[in-house]
């Protein structure tokens, strides 16, 4: 690994330390490497606050040389006004010479400009410095850009003999398949994504939350389909805990503060909840179940990423689990549970 790939890989550990909180924006890393070593480092810590350029040259003592310096930034530095100033041009008026960038930025406002911008001031750029990993740290906002809809995150817990659940009635309870270790990473996932979907049946069944009460970090917005609007106002997911957004086919029902969306329960609904919840910049989506809101995202090739819980505990019967014939990438053994993470094969 020669110096520049040393620094990108110090620009990434920055970067990933903003998931959860700048969505819609990306996380970015920024490192400024003189003769001597580290001058100054930052990362784009929060929505509507500074970015990591601007952190890291923040940092700089006073009497720091930048005549031999080198910026490392793992995306793109932007070239426009948004809630903060550009960044290509605090590198330009910081007297830097060398920029090295990880991956370019898909945004339209962005692409190619903060490049070509540093160039035309005599600034030499490298480009395509540990690529494929930059582009991973940042998947949900590429995905975002590259295909018009949110990064879409598979979960469930199924039993060794493939139930996620056992048939049974609204008063009996569900039957808990993982530990508590599982429950918290669960948590902790929602709070790293924008938003969290559910179908009707899991809502009136398990009647849940699905907020981050057992981890530190926000709430995800949670998207609930009622095609008939049949959930009670009273149930949890209409509390204040986060932000919910009702999908159906009504105008609107309920004496609850959700958001509603109307729209057609056909074969294109997901793909038009999906569009509806770009346009809202929402970059990511987790779905949690229920059994048909799962098999219909594999169905229609509509998911990014699955993180599968399974137990050695056996239902004997019950609600099947979604058919998922994909290789994984990996596995996780945690107590008496293996989380299995999947990568869409167009990965």
């Amino acid at each position: 690994m020669n110096l520049d790939e040393e620094y990108m890989h110090s620009c990434l550990e920055l970067a990933v330390k903003g998931l959860g909180h700048v969505a819609p924006n990306p996380m970015v890393g920024c490192v400024i490497a003189g003769e001597n070593g580290v001058l100054g480092e930052g990362y784009h810590e929060k929505f509507g606050g500074a970015h990591a350029e601007i952190n890291a040259l923040n940092s700089l003592e006073r009497t720091a040389s930048l005549k031999n310096a080198t910026l490392y930034v793992n995306l793109e530095p932007c070239a426009h006004h948004g809630k903060t100033g550009p960044c290509s041009d605090a590198i330009i008026n910081s007297g830097i010479k060398r920029v090295v960038i990880g991956c370019s930025d898909p945004n339209p406002l962005v692409k190619g400009k903060g490049i070509d911008k540093l160039q035309k001031h005599g600034i030499e750029v490298v480009t395509g410095v540990l690529e494929r990993e930059c582009s991973d740290v940042n998947k949900r906002f590429l995905t975002y850009h590259h295909k018009k809809r949110p990064y879409v995150i598979l979960k469930w817990a199924q039993s060794a003999d493939g139930f996620i659940d056992r048939k049974r009635s609204r008063e009996e309870t569900r039957t808990k398949l993982t530990q508590e270790e599982a429950d918290i990473m669960v948590h902790r996932w929602r709070s790293q994504e924008q938003a969290i979907m559910v179908g009707t049946e899991t809502v009136e069944m398990d009647n849940p939350e699905l907020t981050t009460r057992k981890v530190t970090g926000k709430s995800p917005v949670r998207i609930i389909l009622d095609r008939t609007l049949r959930i009670p106002a009273e149930f949890k997911v209409f509390n204040s805990s986060a932000p919910t957004i009702v999908i159906t086919e009504q105008a609107k029902g309920g004496n609850h503060t959700a958001e509603f969306i109307s729209l057609k329960f056909d074969g294109t609904l997901l793909p038009r909840i999906l569009n509806e919840l770009h346009k809202r910049e929402y970059q990511s989506v987790i779905i949690e179940g229920g059994e048909k809101l799962l098999n219909s995202f594999i169905n229609l090739d509509l998911w990014d990423e699955a993180k599968v819980f399974y137990t050695n505990q056996k239902l004997g019967d019950g609600i099947k689990a979604p058919n998922f014939p994909f290789r994984p990438k990996c596995e996780i053994r945690m107590g008496n549970d293996t989380l299995t993470l999947f990568g869409n094969r167009h990965d």
